[in-house]
């Protein structure tokens, strides 16, 4: 038997109680409520939050108390209070709502299938992000067992990030008396570069979703007697895209769209460039013979934290081949995802890219963007020394390397929310998402290993927190 507070106790309760655990948690099918519109009355998110609250009182602490907190309309979030030696607050978080299925898992594989194979638990929600709440439990369990102090702790878990956070500020306002001001916010949701040490997220880049329409008649005609007389939709689609990045290098046009760097992001761009090496790009499922949008992999790396990149994920008015007759069509639709720099502000990147594709339409076309989402990115404070300095001895400790820094590509609205409710607090923002565990596609897996050793990290970095405090 391993000592409870030991980084070998921590994987004994991984494989004899969190595991399990989680392969129960991955049958339960939670969709986010984007996703699943009747959520309230099919009862999967109700089901998950209530099955997390079990998993913890059935292993609760001393001191703890715990709620699943309920407000009309919106999804619930599980609250979980530890009392501390210390007076300071850290607040966790984490989220237990879902991705919806996706297609292409392998044979064997599925979503609300939990499998282990090769050290990996394959699932929908395992990793993204429904270990985040057994992971600090553990960590706090492993603390106590090794007589280590800890400030008070404030445990929030969500079932909305999937779908924005948008339930979550009415939860901060509601919990903030109980909360309070956090010293430190220590968020469970995110990814790391590798599986040999420790990643510290530094920034999140910010997005605007939109549908741009461009419509040039009423009705479909015969392309042999109405092309060259009337324009063609989809290549004035062509021209407006152009109008917000180069065809050509994929660069994105407009001051409105770019930030400066900070000068640190880019030395730790180029030190995360140095160790991850060609995995930046290699862990894309590229087709035979296509090349990465750049050679230099520094720059990689800052093209998909910091720079704006406009992606086109959808598209309507378009017949499938089988079905595509010689017509001039009468409509475009296209989807456009444009992510922007973690400082540049959601809505008014939206609004800058709404007048840019009305304004002067090609032809007298009607074009239209009306976009659906705009979010604003994050970017971390500057670390303590002290956190900075704890959370490098835990990677050396329980890794064997150091930590490192990186800024991730995509979205997370919850972060620039916590950012902006807790200015003064200290940061750190991790996770499991690792080269291929695929979240939001098939085959998402949770490297249990690492997963492991991430919850030692944590134990230390919250017992270096509480060891700072006078």
């Amino acid at each position: 038997m391993s000592a409870p507070g030991s980084a070998a106790g921590i994987d004994q309760f991984w494989d004899e109680s969190i595991v399990p655990a989680l392969a129960e948690y991955i049958r339960i099918p939670a969709k986010s409520p984007h996703f699943d519109k009747d959520w309230e009355a099919g009862g999967h998110i109700e089901k998950a939050v209530s099955f997390a609250a079990g998993w913890c009182e059935k292993n609760a602490l001393s001191g703890m108390k715990l709620e699943i907190v309920r407000l009309p309309g919106r999804t619930p979030v599980l609250y979980v209070e530890v009392a501390g030696d210390k007076r300071e607050t850290v607040l966790v978080y984490g989220h237990l709502d879902k991705q919806p299925e996706m297609t292409g898992w392998r044979e064997g594989l599925g979503p609300w299938t939990p499998v282990i194979e090769d050290g990996k638990l394959y699932g929908r929600g395992g990793a993204d992000d429904g270990y985040a709440v057994f992971c600090a439990l553990a960590a706090l369990r492993a603390l106590k067992a090794s007589g280590r102090p800890n400030a008070r702790i404030a445990m929030l878990i969500e079932c909305c990030e999937e779908s924005g956070s948008y339930d979550l500020p009415a939860y901060l306002d509601l919990l903030a008396p109980r909360i309070g001001a956090p010293a430190l916010v220590l968020g469970l949701d995110s990814g790391c570069g590798n599986y040999e040490q420790l990643w510290g997220t530094t920034s999140l880049r910010g997005l605007v979703n939109g549908v741009l329409t461009v419509d040039v008649l009423t009705e479909g005609v015969h392309s042999g007697d109405a092309s060259g007389v009337v324009p063609s939709s989809f290549r004035i689609a062509r021209q407006l895209l152009e109008r917000i990045d180069s065809a050509e290098s994929g660069r994105v046009k407009g001051a409105a769209f770019h930030a400066d760097i900070p000068h640190e992001r880019t030395a730790q761009a180029k030190q995360a460039a140095e160790v991850l090496g060609n995995s930046i790009f290699s862990k894309f499922p590229f087709a035979d013979g296509v090349r990465p949008m750049h050679k230099d992999l520094a720059e990689l790396v800052l093209n998909r934290t910091w720079r704006p990149m406009l992606s086109v994920t959808g598209a309507a008015g378009l017949p499938l081949p089988a079905n595509a007759g010689n017509v001039l069509r009468p409509q475009t639709q296209l989807v456009l995802s444009l992510r922007i720099p973690p400082t540049i502000e959601g809505e008014a990147a939206a609004r800058a890219l709404k007048k840019l594709l009305e304004a002067d339409p090609p032809y007298g076309a009607k074009v239209t963007f009306e976009y659906g989402q705009s979010a604003t990115g994050w970017h971390a404070p500057v670390t303590a020394p002290w956190l900075d300095a704890a959370i490098d001895a835990a990677s050396l400790q329980h890794y064997g390397k150091p930590a490192m820094w990186v800024g991730e590509g995509g979205t997370i609205p919850f972060m620039a929310m916590l950012g902006k409710k807790f200015p003064e607090a200290q940061f750190l923002i991790t996770g499991v998402l690792g080269p291929h565990s695929n979240a939001h596609g098939p085959n998402e897996f949770l490297h249990i290993h690492y997963a492991k050793k991430l919850t030692a990290c944590v134990a230390d970095i919250l017992a270096a927190h509480a060891a700072q405090l006078k």
